[in-house]
């Protein structure tokens, strides 16, 4: 089955333009499958209905979250359909396979008076690791980007003194022109004129001007882990929880600000780069559920039932 799996993902990947997170996802997925159809002695052509429901018994019995099973489900349906499509199997076993409900959770998301603390905490940090985190955080906020596009922005990204816009490039290769703020345009030249000293041993030429935000390692830039462990840091400094803190919860808070602020839904998806506006529906919801913990917190009718008459 490593073949066929292996053979999916390239298409996935290459006709798609599947992201390398999803790539590893559904080997992950695909290769837990595989494990399951050997201890029952059977090939993925060979697997039937039964052996489908079997399997997603065995995830529900393992504790896995609704969430979880949905993209195995989803992983599974992808492989037997190109399965069935390039002939190796006769017959899709997943199409009675019904989806768990997931309950729709609404994303967290934070304050500005948290966006001010952490960026009042960078400011602690020792000389250009200051600015670093100040810019890194002006930009996800700011811009609304994906961790993954923060830290492996090009410097080719970088746009003229003149320009309020950036050039991102997102899922699946998709690029998209994203707002520079004035406070976010401020970091970024603050970030460039102190970026030289980030760079590793001295590096010259080519890795000089590859990515903004360069660093030792393979890939060559800051990492999306050592970004999550700094803004825990900076949340623990700024006596904010860290476990409610992350580069996801910053994105969430610049689309649901836009949307409080009374930005229309579709420049909202546009900006942060959803392939669908259904996606960014979701932080209408998110405003009406900070709007209704405002009024039942504040209103005086609301107060009274709390307190009595």
């Amino acid at each position: 089955m490593n073949a066929l799996i292996e053979a999916f993902l390239e298409m996935i990947g290459v006709e798609r333009g599947a992201a390398r997170n999803t790539l590893d996802a559904y080997r992950r997925d695909l290769t837990d499958f595989a494990s399951f159809l050997t201890v029952r002695g059977l090939e993925a052509r060979a697997a039937d209905h039964e052996d489908i429901e079997a399997f997603a018994q065995d995830l529900s019995v393992r504790g896995l979250s609704s969430t979880t099973i949905a993209r195995r489900r989803a992983a599974l349906r992808q492989f037997y359909q190109f399965a069935v499509s390039e002939g190796w199997c006769p017959d899709d076993p997943t199409k009675r396979w019904d989806g768990p409900k997931r309950a729709r959770t609404l994303p967290k998301t934070a304050d500005v008076t948290d966006i001010d603390a952490l960026l009042a905490a960078a400011t602690r940090l020792k000389g250009w690791k200051a600015l670093r985190a100040a810019c890194l955080i002006e930009l996800v906020y700011g811009c609304g980007l994906r961790v993954s596009e923060l830290v492996g922005l090009p410097m080719r990204a970088v746009p003229k003194p003149e320009t309020a816009a950036m050039r991102v490039k997102g899922k699946g290769g998709k690029e998209r022109l994203v707002p520079l703020g004035s406070h976010a345009r401020h970091a970024l030249d603050a970030w460039l004129e102190v970026r030289a000293h980030s760079l590793p041993d001295g590096a010259q030429g080519a890795e000089t001007g590859k990515f903004l935000f360069p660093a030792k390692g393979k890939a060559g830039h800051f990492g999306r882990r050592e970004f999550a462990r700094l803004l825990d840091g900076l949340a623990i400094e700024a006596g904010l929880d860290p476990k409610k803190m992350s580069p996801h919860v910053l994105r969430h808070a610049f689309a649901t600000h836009l949307v409080e602020g009374g930005a229309d839904l579709r420049s909202v998806q546009v900006m942060l780069g959803h392939a669908d506006i259904a996606t960014t529906q979701i932080y209408t919801h998110v405003a009406d559920a900070r709007l209704t913990e405002l009024v039942t917190q504040n209103h005086p009718l609301a107060y009274r039932t709390k307190k009595g008459p």
